[in-house]
This record gives C-alpha cells, structure tokens and sequence, in this order.
C-alpha cells in the first residue's frame, strides 16, 4: 500500500493523471487507470473507481499494488511432436498456429510452456525466463522443424551455429512454400539487405545498405512444381534454403520477386484476389488458407555435444498438404 497528499494544484483534475504524477516513473498511466478500475485506490478512505473522478485538492489518496505475476513462463498440458530428444536437445515439429515463446498478447498457450511442461527443470534460461532454451524461432503461422536447447552448454553452441548461419559449421534450413505464379528461372538467389518498413514499422521491407538497421539477407530457392496450364502457372511449390536467417526473409524475398506466399496477409495482400480467377474447388481451399503457406521442411546441425551431424525432416501439415493437392488439381490431365 502506497499513499499520497494531492496538493492544491490538484483541484479540478482527474485522479489518474494526479496519481500518475504523484506515482512518478514507477507506474504508467495505463496501469494506474487499471488498478483504479480494479478496485485498488482509495480517496480519503473511499474506493475510488473511476479514472475521470475530479479532485477537490489535499485528499489523500492510496493506492494497493498487487504483487507481480511471476515473470517465468508456467509449464501447460500443450501436445508436442517430438522428432528427437536426448539430454542436451530437443527436435519438434511445430505446428501452425503456436506462438513459439510468450510475449505481448501471447503469455500462454506458447510452445515454450509446452516444453516447460515436458521437460521441466532441465530447460536451459539462457536468452532470457520468457524464451528458455530457444535459439532460432518460426513465425506463429509457419509449421515446421524445430531444435531447442535444455542445457545452457548446449544453448550457447546452437546459438553461435544459427547467429553464424553455418558459415563455420554444419547448419541447413530448408522451406517448402507454395507461391502466386512461378519465378521466372527455375532456380536462383535471392540478395537483398532487409530492415523495418518505412510504412509499416511492424513489417520488414528490403532497404538500402546505408540504412540503419539494414542486414544482409541471402535466400536460395528451387521451383519443384508448377501448377495450373503449360505457360500459364497459377502457382508453384518452392523449396527455400536460407544463407542467413533474418525476420520474415522467405516471405519478404518471395514477394520482392513477384512471388508473395498464399496465404500471407503482410506481404502478399495484393494478390488475394487472384484467388477469385481459379476454378472451384481450388478456389475455395485458397480462399479458406487461413496463414502464409510456409512449412520449416529440413533442419541439419552438429549434435553440441557429440559433433554428430543431426538431419531431421517434417511433411507438411494437413492444411498445407491440402492446399498443393488443390493446386495440383489445375494441371491439364
């Protein structure tokens, strides 16, 4: 419990900005309009429930501060498909739809408490109580392979391997993604230097060099499948082998080349209608893809321990799976 004297000055004005100030940089207006609302300041003794309550000047005002949830993720009952494990690492296929660690507006449900629950103590903390044991992530809506540390040795030998990107050691990311038309070349490489949008700060963009927060990004990609008549593909299933492993690469890289994800509402919004110009029933599993068709297919790295090469691969999820058979369906025969 906290109290404080609203001076003279304080005639006239509303509680939350008084207490506010009064507060200082230990709590934010935000959060001393909720604990209001909550119940949990008094005005000269009286609960005081509305933020907007005008001060007469000289109440005293107190305020009860809850204690602080715990900041370390709980462990949940979250099913895991589990493709290796041993004492220094685990490999999960991750489905779509799972946030990866717990962070605004995500924090529970993650798959960081699902590990929390299965592997209990042994989780390695480095990188921070939010995100232990993780040393590479997928987008929520993106599916895929998976390795996470459970010891702090082998959290710092993975951590170096993907902040390297391989360059000195064996690492190998493979993605399958299905895409609006087909790359003009089969194969190719994609090298840009991506940063933060200048139109939205959420979304990366390719950027010039000389910007500030610019990295290099370098995607290799291969066409496996066309689909829809000879000289006219509708779509193609590509694989993407990344060179470096920045935010969103894939998905950005793709639709700089004309080429944005199915199913990709950031990068590819333009081209939802597209959807419209394909025959039924194709039309509608596109239309229904509810994320960007993006499936984490192969992950290789040296064992921390052994040094042992580890290959794992995943098939593509039910919806993904789906979504090819549809476009395969546009092939003449």
């Amino acid at each position: 419990m906290k109290a404080y004297v609203a001076g003279a000055e304080a005639a006239g004005q509303r509680l939350d900005q008084v207490l506010a100030a009064l507060a200082g940089p230990d709590l934010s207006r935000s959060r001393v309009q909720a604990l209001i609302k909550a119940g949990q300041v008094t005005v000269g003794g009286r609960p005081a429930t509305e933020p907007k309550l005008k001060l007469a000047g000289g109440e005293e005002i107190a305020i009860n501060l809850p204690p602080p949830e715990p900041a370390t993720p709980r462990g949940e009952d979250i099913p895991l498909d589990i493709l290796f494990e041993d004492e220094e690492v685990i490999v999960v296929n991750k489905p779509p739809g799972l946030v990866v660690h717990p962070g605004a507006g995500n924090p529970a449900g993650t798959l960081v408490n699902a590990l929390i629950r299965h592997c209990g103590a042994t989780l390695s903390g480095i990188g921070g109580v939010a995100r232990p044991g993780i040393v590479h992530r997928l987008d929520k809506d993106t599916s895929g392979v998976m390795v996470v540390a459970k010891t702090d040795r082998a959290h710092r030998v993975l951590s170096e391997a993907f902040a390297d990107h391989g360059r000195t050691g064996d690492l190998e990311r493979a993605y399958l993604a299905v895409v609006w038309g087909a790359p003009q070349r089969k194969s190719g490489t994609i090298e840009t230097f991506l940063g933060r949008s200048s139109r939205d700060r959420l979304r990366q963009a390719v950027v010039r060099e000389s910007q500030p927060d610019a990295r290099h990004a370098v995607t290799h990609y291969e066409t496996l499948e066309t689909f829809g008549p000879n000289g006219e593909p509708a779509a193609s299933l590509v694989e993407c082998r990344l060179e470096t492993g920045r935010t969103h690469q894939i998905r950005v890289h793709m639709s700089h080349i004309g080429h944005p994800l199915i199913g990709d509402r950031d990068y590819g919004a333009a081209f939802r209608t597209k959807a419209n110009r394909l025959p039924e029933p194709t039309k509608g599993v596109v239309h229904a893809f509810p994320r960007q068709a993006l499936h984490a297919a192969m992950l290789a790295f040296e064992h921390p321990s052994t040094g042992e090469v580890m290959r794992f691969e995943a098939d593509m999820p039910q919806d993904m799976q789906a979504l090819v058979d549809a476009m395969r369906g546009l092939n003449p025969g």
